[in-house]
């Protein structure tokens, strides 16, 4: 189970820390990912970390302002969202890919499974 937290209405150039909180599973054994939905889009890769975090990956649209990190021994991966511009305006979600290696990946459909969202809203 996957719990996502951390969105909510800010301005632009504003930051933005998110959380995704795993239970259930022994969460070193899984890549994770951001992804974000914005309203009438289809559902977007944002960051990906492997394993252990040490291996990280960002859409082109949020390098450089965006950071995906994670404590394994807390069983959570965050999302630091800084200058927030009003196109990041989407619903965030995490999610967990199994893999022998713990790579991520940029497809959604390659994930098993998937928290349940937080609304970021981004005003200009």
């Amino acid at each position: 189970q996957l719990q996502a937290s951390g969105g909510g209405l800010v301005q632009a150039g504003d930051s933005l820390s998110l959380s995704c909180a795993a239970s259930g599973r022994t969460f070193s054994n899984y890549a994770m990912g951001w992804f974000r939905q914005a309203s009438g889009k289809d559902r977007e890769f944002v960051a990906g970390a492997n394993w252990s975090g040490a291996t990280t990956g960002y859409a082109d649209s949020v390098k450089g302002r965006f950071t995906i990190s994670r404590d394994n021994a807390k069983n959570t991966v965050y999302l630091q969202m800084n200058s927030l511009k009003p196109e990041d305006t989407a619903v965030y979600f995490c999610a967990a890919k199994r893999d022998l290696i713990g790579r991520y990946s940029s497809e959604s459909m390659d994930y098993d499974s998937w928290g349940q969202g937080t609304q970021v809203t981004v005003s200009s």
